[in-house]
């Protein structure tokens, strides 16, 4: 059941977004559309028909009435329109409509009524055009082309044009909507008056804080019109204006300014009614005096901030520290503009600031940071007993404390919450700490809680008493003792260890040494031996011989 109802939304979606484009497409094609140029403007048509204007409007002629059976429906068979432009001199142009319609010629019809309708201003311009068949001409032609090109109209100008039958039967017409060629267009922004805004050049002087603007390129023997003004949606003026005479030969002005922002503009137009205006807006970069605004009601106790240009910014609360340049964030304080951004009853220390962040970069403000405003300070001091925490504060007050692990800038884990406490005009308490909070990474913590803006004052790496660091020396000598005395006994039991390993080594070498002597030694016995009985045996044989 609910299907089609997204296909419907979707499809109204898509006409939306076509008919958007085909503006834009016609607005592209206008402003790169080249214009005619006519010597004179007037009525035409073709060579075998006679046209003639009728000199009175007929009022009458608005009231159709309906057509005899032998006219034929497509008796006004096309219509045509274009834009032309007539010139009496340079940059002293205006715009016509050129109609065209083609008609086929009818007994039944005296001529045709061509009509333009200012969709922008109900101004309605008609021209009654009497037809005849040329006597001269013996030509059975029925078409007759009528061509007018005198209905003025405006650039930019949105027109509806018709063209009817005199007399004016019922759906026998032509309509057509026509969007008139705008300033944009090369032609029109050189030789229309009201298109031709000049051109404008400045310097700035801010020792002086006024602005010299020259203007050039505009219409001759005209006055002009020069202007600073506030560019939100609309240029809103700031009073400094100006009127620079057409015989002026310097063609310059000098206006004020009483402060440079990035929507002061330069506006500059022809005093001619209607006439195109032109703007400059040289310092829509200069975004750095946009945060300077912030004010603050000692009586509501409100600080205030509105934006004196259009911006998208993200606005908070910040505080900051003593050790960085950062400013860390107050929870629960970020605010968008546009819009007017307030903070009621908040704590005016010098170090509570506003941050102003935008996709180019973040700017503080410190708006107590005069010293105009009372404050509150947080100290500390430490004896060999314990800690003690001081708040002194201009206005009362009412505090809390409590000790916390610094684990990241600006994080600190809470671990102990302590009494709050009460301070009076110009009045200063203290509160005693256990001497067991102490180390680099305990920090004690204050802010006000009588207000509902305040930022925590942070003491960090607090020091501990003799008395505790006389215990934490003994435990650390103690310390050192025994990891010399383990150290040493791990050393002795590796040399040992090491020389027991080279001994084995050096003895298994040695007796390898002593098996292979041995084995040469019988190798040598043996072969001695057998070489002597080898001997013996020879010399027994040699005996035997000689005694034979």
């Amino acid at each position: 059941m609910m299907i089609p109802k997204p296909k419907q939304s979707l499809q109204g979606m898509m006409s939306v977004n076509n008919f958007r484009f085909l503006l834009l497409l016609i607005w592209g094609i206008s402003a790169c559309q080249a214009v005619s140029r006519i010597e004179e403007c007037g009525l035409t048509c073709s060579q075998a028909f006679h046209c003639k204007r009728k000199a009175n409007y007929d009022i009458f002629n608005q009231f159709c009435q309906d057509p005899p059976a032998s006219l034929s429906h497509s008796v006004l068979e096309n219509m045509k329109i274009s834009t032309v432009m007539k010139c009496v001199r340079k940059k002293q142009c205006s715009l016509h409509l050129n109609v065209k319609g083609t008609v086929n010629f009818d007994e039944n019809i005296h001529g045709v009524e061509i009509c333009s309708l200012s969709l922008d201003t109900s101004w309605t311009q008609c021209q009654s055009v009497r037809l005849t068949r040329s006597k001269r001409k013996n030509s059975k032609e029925q078409k007759v082309q009528v061509q007018f090109n005198c209905f003025e109209v405006s650039p930019g100008q949105h027109v509806h044009v018709t063209l009817k039958t005199i007399p004016n039967y019922c759906d026998v017409n032509l309509e057509q909507h026509y969007y008139v060629e705008d300033c944009r267009n090369g032609e029109l922004g050189k030789n229309i008056p009201v298109c031709i805004a000049g051109k404008l050049d400045y310097k700035v002087d801010k020792v002086k804080k006024a602005i010299s603007i020259h203007v050039s390129d505009f219409l001759e023997d005209q006055d002009y019109h020069v202007r600073l003004c506030h560019k939100w949606f609309s240029c809103e003026d700031t009073g400094a204006h100006a009127l620079i005479k057409g015989e002026d030969p310097s063609k310059s002005v000098s206006l004020p300014y009483s402060q440079l922002l990035p929507c002061l503009c330069i506006e500059g137009w022809s005093a001619i009614p209607d006439s195109r205006r032109i703007q400059l807006c040289p310092f829509k970069n200069d975004t750095e005096t946009l945060w300077d605004g912030a004010t603050y009601d000692t009586i509501t106790q409100t600080l205030a901030w509105q934006p004196s240009c259009p911006v998208q910014a993200s606005i908070s609360l910040c505080w900051l520290t003593e050790f960085s340049d950062q400013c860390a964030n107050l929870p629960d304080s970020s605010r968008t503009v546009p819009g007017k951004v307030e903070y009621d009853h908040l704590d005016t220390h010098p170090r509570l600031c506003m941050k102003f962040t935008t996709q180019h970069g973040s700017w503080v403000r410190c708006p107590f940071a005069n010293g105009r405003f009372p404050g509150w300070n947080m100290k500390m001091e430490v004896t060999k007993q314990q800690v003690q925490v001081i708040f002194t504060s201009q206005t009362q007050a009412t505090f809390s404390v409590a000790v916390c692990n610094r684990t990241q800038f600006p994080l600190c884990e809470n671990l102990q919450k302590l009494p709050s406490l009460h301070v009076g005009n110009l009045d200063s308490v203290s509160l005693n700490i256990s001497s067991e909070i102490c180390g680099s990474d305990i920090c004690i913590q204050g802010w006000r809680t009588d207000v509902n803006h305040s930022f925590p004052i942070q003491i960090c790496d607090i020091p501990c008493p003799l008395s505790l660091l006389d215990r934490t020396s003994d435990n650390e000598t103690c310390l050192q003792l025994i990891t010399l005395a383990v150290t040493f006994m791990i050393l002795v039991t590796m040399l040992a260890l090491i020389g027991h390993i080279t001994l084995r080594v050096y003895y298994r070498r040695k007796l390898d040494h002593k098996s292979s002597f041995k084995m040469k030694v019988q190798h040598i016995s043996s072969g001695l031996a057998s070489s002597l009985g080898q001997r013996v045996s020879i010399l027994y044989a040699r005996g035997n011989e000689d005694c034979c």
